[in-house]
């Protein structure tokens, strides 16, 4: 890699293979097992999303402040998450993602599936990633700073769909814009007893799998 922005991604302690390879390690002794979701997480410069000071930090399987209130979640949520959305052999087509955050999470998605379609309602933050995104060279990702409970009507049906808030319940609007077999993953419930679930839409019907405990931000509507 040439350029101004060479010595953001290489040369340093802290995004040395080693350190990488850590994270790797034990995100597999945590259960990830998909390879694809895996060397996403070893390649994606996760410390250009997260503040200078907080940069040596990057590589620790944490959550990290992005301002805001909000978090990067950790690397080994994004890969569950990931993992779940993307199981299976057939590749995902259309994703909605609310909540963008810093983009972390959307650049981790976007080689692994056609479209990302991704949501995010402080204006700041949407600025923040969509400059990210584009000088990681991130091409198939759509980025709207919006209303996450509203979903994107002009773009439904999704084939998958990730939340990266915590509702009290799943907004009626992503249920709506679920293609049939698409897959909705969410954490569901008040602070302190969220729950990480699936949602798999069969014609009629909405198959329901937990997928166990986790912690997120609460999911907000409006904007900022």
């Amino acid at each position: 890699m040439s350029g101004p922005t060479h010595g953001r991604y290489a040369g340093i302690g802290m995004t040395s293979a080693r350190t990488r390879d850590r994270l790797i390690q034990r995100l597999q002794e945590q259960g990830i097992r998909n390879l694809a979701v895996l060397d996403r997480i070893r390649n994606v410069p996760r410390h250009i999303f997260v503040d200078e000071a907080l940069a040596s930090r990057a590589y620790e399987d944490t959550a990290l402040p992005i301002g805001h209130s909000q978090t990067i979640s950790q690397p080994y949520i994004v890969a569950r998450m990931t993992e779940a959305l993307i199981e299976g052999d057939r590749k995902i087509g259309k994703v909605l993602e609310v909540g963008t955050g810093c983009g972390y999470q959307t650049a981790v998605l976007a080689p692994l599936v056609k479209k990302v379609y991704s949501i995010e309602r402080i204006g700041p933050l949407h600025k923040r990633a969509k400059a990210t995104l584009k000088e990681l060279g991130v091409k198939n990702v759509m980025l709207k700073h919006g209303d996450g409970f509203e979903g994107w009507k002009s773009q439904k049906p999704f084939d998958g769909i990730l939340v990266a808030a915590a509702p009290l319940s799943v907004p009626d609007a992503l249920f709506a814009q679920l293609a049939n077999k698409g897959r909705l993953i969410v954490p569901v419930g008040p602070e302190g007893a969220q729950q990480l679930i699936r949602f798999t839409r069969r014609d009629d019907h909405i198959d329901r799998e937990v997928l166990g405990p986790v912690a997120f931000v609460p999911m907000l509507g409006g904007l900022t």
